[in-house]
This record gives structure tokens, C-alpha cells and sequence, in this order.
């Protein structure tokens, strides 16, 4: 870029004020001013779009790299499953063949898992099996009673109701 000094711009200067005249140089001043303005901010604006267009390429190369990583990962892991399949598979029919020659009359000692079955609900039974007196020892109601009923059960003698 031209590089301006302060006595190239006092020249500069001068031979405006001599050329343009003192009524007219204010306004020149004012518009050449303005136009520099504009000039200085439209170079701004070209240096960021071309900072974004170059971050844009970055983010870019970036994104296909990561895509790129995943995707070697994906085809490692698949590759590693179908490796684990196989193998249970072979393991599988040579369990199953070696098992087809030795079948006889006789069980092999191979039993199939047995069958879940969900636990009772006998809680009914098991709560009417304990004895009345660890009941009456432990505070379990054996019988319904209404709220007004218990409160009154347990009201301290002597207190008179609505007090």
C-alpha cells in the first residue's frame, strides 16, 4: 500500500488548497472523507467474507474428516460383529453336530433352561398365618375400623370431645 507521510500529506494539502480554492475544500474534505469511509469499510467487508469463505472450507474438510472417521468406525464394528457371528455360528453347528452323533436312547445330561414362571402373590395368606398375639404385640390392626373410632380408642382419658 502508498505509504503517506506527514509532509507528503501537507503537500497533498496545499496544492488542493491552492488548486480547489478555501470556499470550496471544506466540502471536498468533507466528501473525500466520506468516500474513504467507504472505501475502508467495503475492504472490511471483503476481508471477512473472505475469512468465512476460507473458515467455511476449513469446517468443511473438517466435517468430511469426522464423516470419514465414523464411518471406519462403523465398518470396524460391523466387520467385528460379523467376525463374533460367524464364530458362534461355527461353534453353534459343531455343538449341535457333535451333539447329533452322540444321541442315543439315553439323555446326554443337555437340559433345556426352564420356563420362567412369575412369583405368587400369596401375601393375603402369609399376613393371615401370623399368630394374633405378634400381632396384637406388634400394633397390626386386625380389624376395620373408621377414623373417628380410632381417634377416639386412643383420646387420653378424662379429655372430653369437642375441646
Amino acid at each position: 500500500m502508498i505509504d503517506f507521510g506527514f509532509d507528503k500529506l501537507a503537500l497533498i494539502g496545499a496544492v488542493a488548497l491552492i488548486v480547489i480554492g478555501p470556499e470550496k475544500l471544506p466540502r471536498v474534505a468533507r466528501t473525500v472523507g466520506h468516500m474513504l469511509g467507504k472505501a475502508q469499510r467495503y475492504v472490511a467487508d471483503v476481508k471477512a467474507e473472505v475469512n468465512r469463505s476460507i473458515e467455511l472450507d476449513e469446517l468443511k474438510k473438517m466435517k468430511s474428516e469426522f464423516e470419514n472417521a465414523a464411518r471406519d468406525v462403523e465398518k470396524s464394528v460391523k466387520d467385528e460383529v460379523q467376525q463374533a457371528s460367524a464364530s458362534l455360528e461355527s461353534s453353534w453347528s459343531e455343538l449341535q453336530s457333535a451333539r447329533a452323533d452322540s444321541a442315543t436312547d439315553s439323555h446326554d445330561g443337555l437340559r433345556p433352561p426352564p420356563q420362567y414362571k412369575p412369583p405368587k402373590k400369596r401375601w393375603r395368606l402369609k399376613r393371615g398365618a401370623t399368630p394374633q398375639w405378634y400381632k396384637q404385640r406388634q400394633g397390626i390392626r386386625t380389624r376395620a375400623q373408621s377414623g373417628a373410632a380410632r381417634v377416639a380408642r386412643f383420646r387420653p382419658p378424662g379429655h372430653k370431645a369437642g375441646q
